[in-house]
């Protein structure tokens, strides 16, 4: 048997797999019950040491963990580079089949395969932003609230050392005066699972040079630093700082044919919280390094391309702190 490639459409409850030659011949097409046992016995059929392919989707974990200990050559998917949305006809018995044949002529869109323990602070770091976002969502009841009441409020009186104080003294309806107070005890509740995300992340990053060292960046904290660290993983995987702020979505989209040339706005294809993490970076205190370019793209092009200008900047710096464990310039400057 030569070397087999393993095309695999995984879903949440069933998944389809392809086996395919050398030659691009395809057995038939065989769909499992997702179960680990299930799934080593169908690829198994390949041999010893197949590549497999699978997508990038919700779930994809768990299949990857059981082919790398089977002794599988894992790779990725990306779905943004399949384009299956375009095909007159889309079914899991083509998808699968596409994605072996991808894989055995080297053109399969493939992402980065993060290793288990990756995965895992990523998880926290992504859970921690979660709670973060729906505790924000909370405090925007609270307000729409107050709102209705016609009370006027600010952040400091709200939220502050002298919260309970000030609402104390508020005259609210009966029915308004139950929907905050039932607010405020869920808003406390996030408070501390998100104090709990981030005493569990803290562990993980004691030890990682990189992390400590992009905190010399003027803006970046531990939680802005915990994002990069987890989100970017392996920062070696990118070629160059240009190559990083892309798979972050902060560069311009092209679009060229012929003698046509378009630019665009940011691709925004990537991960969102490290684009998130980058631009509430520069937001409120810019770091000495990144300040000229901000104020400078801020006079000529308005604030808005400034602050994409200045996150891809700290990207920049971002990928050297975490590949080398400093940042020379920053050393220079000080």
């Amino acid at each position: 048997m030569g070397r087999q490639y393993v095309g695999i459409d995984l879903h949440k409850y069933r998944s389809v797999i392809v086996r395919m030659d050398e030659a691009g011949e395809a057995a038939p097409a065989v769909r499992i019950d997702n179960d680990p046992v299930a799934l080593a016995a169908e690829v198994a059929k390949a041999g010893e040491h197949p590549e497999v392919v699978l997508e990038a989707t919700v779930g994809w974990y768990w299949a990857a963990d059981v082919l790398e200990e089977m002794g599988a050559t894992v790779h990725l998917a990306h779905p943004n580079g399949l384009n299956w949305g375009h095909r007159r006809v889309k079914n899991d018995e083509r998808d699968a089949t596409d994605l072996a044949d991808m894989l055995r002529m080297g053109r399969l869109p493939e992402a980065w395969l993060a290793p288990p323990k990756q995965r895992e602070l990523r998880e926290l770091v992504r859970y921690r932003a979660r709670l973060v976002q729906l505790r924000g969502g909370l405090k925007s009841q609270v307000q729409s609230v107050l709102t209705k009441q016609g009370i006027a409020q600010t952040r400091r009186n709200l939220w502050g050392a002298k919260a309970d104080e000030h609402f104390s003294e508020l005259q609210l309806d009966s029915t308004f005066e139950d929907k905050v107070t039932s607010l405020r005890i869920l808003i406390e509740t996030f408070d501390q699972e998100i104090a709990w995300a981030e005493s569990e992340v803290l562990p993980w990053l004691q030890g990682d040079t990189g992390y400590h060292a992009i905190q010399e960046i003027v803006g970046i904290g531990p939680v802005l630093a915990a994002v990069f660290v987890a989100e970017i993983g392996d920062v070696t995987r990118f070629s160059s700082p240009e190559a990083l702020s892309s798979w972050a979505g902060l560069t311009p989209r092209h679009r060229e044919s012929d003698t046509k040339v378009l630019r665009g706005a940011i691709t925004k294809q990537g991960s969102a919280l490290v684009r998130w993490a980058a631009v509430e970076a520069i937001s409120r205190k810019r770091d000495p390094v990144i300040a000229p370019l901000y104020a400078s793209v801020a006079e000529r092009r308005g604030r808005n391309i400034a602050r994409v200008a200045a996150a891809r900047k700290l990207l920049g710096l971002v990928y050297f702190g975490l590949r080398d464990g400093e940042i020379r310039c920053l050393a220079k400057a000080s």
